[in-house]
Formats: C-alpha cells, structure tokens, sequence
C-alpha cells in the first residue's frame, strides 16, 4: 500500500514500527516518497523501522493521534492491537462527531482475512440496534482486503472533495464536481 500511495503524490505516514507500518513505509521510501514515522515512547519498544525519511517522536499517545488526525489526508488501517484499535476508534468518534475533517477510512486487511469483519459484525449487530451509533455511521469507512480499492477510494474521494467550512449557520463543501440529482 505504501507503494501505491507514495506512486500517487502522497506521503505515506505510519507509527514508524516493524511489521505492516514498516513495509508500508519501504514501500513508499522505495516508490521515491516521503515515509514519515510517529513513535512513540515506550519502554519495550524498538527502534523506529529504517526506511523513514523523517521519525518524530513522542512520549503521549494523545498528542500522536492529535499529529496523525492533523496531517493525514486518508487513513489505511490495517489490523492490530489496542493501540490501532484505540487511534482507530479515535478517530471514527472525531469524524462522526465533526471534530475532523472528511477523510477517507480504509480498514484494509490481508486478502481473504477476516479481522475487520469482525468489527463490522459488532457494530451492526450491537452498536447500531443499542442507538449508541447511528446506522449510516459506519458507511464512511471502506472495508477490503484489496490495496487496489483501497488506494481507488482514496483516489476518487480527492478527486472530487476540495475542502469544507463554516459560513455563518451553513456548511459548504466545496467540490471539484458538483453532485448529482
């Protein structure tokens, strides 16, 4: 994935660790991108992967979710734990809540794998029916196990979406292409 995005203009941004963020990273360092890291501070921690053209690091977690949700323009979530899941709750609350701007979501996982499915399940079978989300909530976010679509949606959504703001009591959206009927 990091490959893909890096080849289409964008920098590829992770938390700068081994496993997926790492290939992500390689990808876009080998693609002629920029491949940023995020760390964190943690005692067990290792060091950040060696194909970051730029590591940060930071001792809260807050203040790195805060970073991401800033300079992000779409986010690849890939399977993980608490960490993931915490920044990626994070962020859909924000989103949902209008507290950040419209990016594309991807929860992209290995291809036949089925960890996001899971959640998609949990939420429509118990987050929806219980009221505590609404039910098109979720319909912001893409779930794949194929790069292809992954890097498509976040593609056509900035192919289209310029920017957003606040004129007195009235939302405007500024697109490229005005909607249909």
């Amino acid at each position: 994935i990091g490959r893909r995005l890096a080849e289409a203009g964008y920098a590829v941004i992770t938390g700068g660790g081994p496993g997926d963020m790492e290939a992500a990273n390689k990808g876009a360092l080998e693609a002629g991108g920029e491949s940023v890291g995020l760390a964190i501070e943690l005692p067990y921690e290792l060091r950040p992967n060696p194909y970051l053209t730029r590591t940060l690091s930071f001792r809260y977690f807050f203040v790195r979710k805060v970073m991401f949700v800033k300079y992000s323009r779409a986010f690849v979530i890939m399977p993980g734990g608490f960490g993931t899941l915490d920044e990626m709750f994070e962020l859909l609350t924000l989103q949902q809540t209008g507290k950040a701007v419209p990016v594309p979501i991807v929860l992209l996982d290995e291809p036949g794998g089925t960890f996001w499915a899971g959640l998609r399940r949990f939420i429509e079978d118990h987050l929806v029916p219980s009221g505590v989300i609404s039910p098109g909530d979720f319909d912001r976010v893409l779930v794949t196990d194929s790069v292809a679509l992954a890097t498509a949606e976040i593609e056509r959504f900035w192919h289209n979406y310029n920017s957003l703001r606040w004129v007195g009591d009235r939302l405007v959206l500024r697109l490229n292409v005005a909607p249909t009927d």
